[in-house]
């Protein structure tokens, strides 16, 4: 595999954990990732590590050199990058040449419209908009060489399917890890809201947590006694919490920043909500739905596939903060209807995972599977 995950090479992490469970799996699985100048080769069983040291504009040549080598080296059949984008051509140049076979997974929505739309005229969306145009050209050029192709969701396999047809191979859906496991929960910090809103994720721009300050600036009108907590960190924290400022809504919004316990205090706020322009599965989703906490959240991800809007979740169109309001609204009126959605959001979950079965069995399957593709 070829990746970018520099917690891969820390012994204690979720990530470790993981690439060991596949390794075990597959049988041999070697790890090609940039990583910290501490970060030193070492095998693990059946788990083999590769650090590759390299500046950012140098790294997808260091990546597809020492890939190569551990192709040749070891005999490699199958190559999987992590993603279609630099890691894919990387992956895409090392097997070149070789008898490997090149595997793609795809973890992001990238083919919907706004992966590469502007979110208002500042820096970090422009900057945004103009690297996903160009991811969006290296998928288009990595996935058709691809013997094999992995999906985190029916979305995107569909997204797939409408633009590169027969020119692909038609791809396996296998989503990602979520513990079915539900953490005791944890009580928010002291508060005078007598209805909280939780929103949990990276503070970055598609997910566009500006939405739901401006549902709230809207909602407070009619309902003074709510309030939002916002759980994680980014590079839009800053101007998120200006905005929050403008909007006159100091004493309303909290944030908490990065918490190790995110999906413990779900169950102590009213309603969990998200705004993302686009997601490729939604883990915070199955999370707040095995937290029995009722869903506002855009039309992204899973939603339509798993979770089912007006059953299982109140899903409205991204950039609507007007949807947002109104459905935050329905929540608070119908009491009803706060005990029902969780209560079937739950079991779309927990079906939903018992149905993903052996995680690492079908992705070592997947793989093999492209051994065989031409």
């Amino acid at each position: 595999m070829i990746g970018s995950d520099p917690t891969i090479f820390d012994a204690t992490s979720a990530a470790r954990l993981r690439m060991h469970a596949y390794a075990k799996a597959i049988g041999e699985l070697h790890i090609v990732s940039s990583a910290g100048r501490d970060a030193r080769e070492l095998q693990e069983g059946g788990l083999f590590l590769h650090p590759v040291h390299a500046p950012k504009l140098l790294r997808v040549r260091a990546l597809a050199r020492c890939a190569r080598r551990v192709i040749r080296a070891r005999g490699i059949e199958v190559v999987s990058a992590q993603d279609p984008f630099e890691h894919g051509l990387a992956a895409a140049r090392a097997v070149g040449g070789t008898s490997a076979k090149l595997h793609i997974q795809v973890h992001t929505d990238f083919l919907s419209p706004w992966f590469i739309k502007v979110s208002g005229w500042r820096w970090s969306s422009l900057r945004m908009a103009l690297l996903n145009r160009h991811r969006r050209r290296l998928a288009d050029r990595v996935l058709p060489k691809a013997a094999g192709i992995r999906v985190v969701s029916e979305r995107i396999k569909a997204s797939l399917a409408a633009r590169y047809g027969s020119r692909i191979p038609a791809p396996s859906v296998i989503p990602i890890a979520v513990d079915a496991a539900t953490p005791a929960s944890v009580p928010l910090p002291v508060h005078s809201f007598k209805f909280s809103l939780i929103a949990v994720g990276r503070l970055e721009p598609e997910k566009r947590v500006e939405d739901i300050l401006t549902a709230l600036k809207l909602v407070v009108l009619k309902y003074p006694m709510i309030g939002l907590f916002v759980v994680g960190d980014g590079c839009e924290r800053t101007r998120l919490e200006r905005r929050t400022h403008a909007l006159g809504l100091d004493g309303k919004v909290i944030f908490l920043g990065s918490r190790p316990d995110a999906h413990a205090l779900m169950p102590s706020a009213q309603a969990f909500i998200q705004a993302s322009a686009y997601e490729g599965y939604g883990r915070t989703l199955i999370e707040a739905a095995l937290a029995k906490v009722p869903i506002v959240t855009t039309d992204v991800g899973i939603v339509g596939d798993v979770l089912k809007n007006d059953e299982d979740v109140l899903a409205v169109p991204v950039a609507d903060p007007v949807a947002l309001e109104r459905s935050i609204g329905k929540l608070i009126e119908d009491t009803r209807l706060r005990q029902l959605l969780p209560l079937h959001a739950e079991a779309a979950a927990r079906a939903h995972l018992a149905a993903i079965g052996d995680l690492p069995a079908r992705i070592a399957a997947d793989l093999a599977r492209t051994v065989g593709n031409p």
